[in-house]
């Protein structure tokens, strides 16, 4: 009966995953976001970056990360916040995740914990026109955008 006290097998492991997602939550200006966080490879300190002349306004520049040219891009240009904030932190996101082949990492204001988010969490109705927002995370005092990891 060993199976019997396993977590019911690869289809269980599947509805699981389907009920719950883990994701990120950070901050932009005065709002919270939040992204999967299976998007993410990892979150480092904010650095000097190197600027690229003529790149998209959204592209703040290059950092080097062992060894790895990373293109750093300002998320608040995608989402359209305009507030300045600390920009402590990035948001390197998983190359195999995201399909561009390079590294690539949002530079954001500051992170602050990982949850766990269920569909019944999110309201999906109000963003049906923008694909870069996944929907609206409710919980008991406040709205968190769930956003898709944008790197164009």
């Amino acid at each position: 009966m060993a199976s019997s006290q396993s977590h019911g097998g690869p289809a269980a492991e599947a509805a699981d995953a389907d009920e719950l997602t883990q994701v990120l939550e950070f901050g932009l200006g005065e709002e919270t976001y939040c992204l999967d966080i299976a998007y993410i490879d990892e979150i480092v300190d904010a650095t000097d970056l190197t600027a690229i002349p003529n790149s998209p306004r959204h592209v703040e520049g290059v950092m080097d990360l062992r060894g790895k040219t990373t293109t750093i891009i300002d998320p608040k240009v995608f989402l359209g916040v305009a507030e300045q904030g600390a920009r402590e932190r990035i948001i390197v996101f998983d190359p195999a995740e995201t399909g561009d082949g390079g590294t690539v990492g949002w530079v954001v204001d500051e992170v602050f914990q990982v949850r766990d988010v269920t569909p019944d969490q999110v309201d999906d109705t109000t963003v049906n026109a923008d694909e870069s927002i996944r929907g609206i995370v409710k919980d008991d005092d406040r709205f968190v955008v769930w956003v898709e990891p944008r790197t164009e």
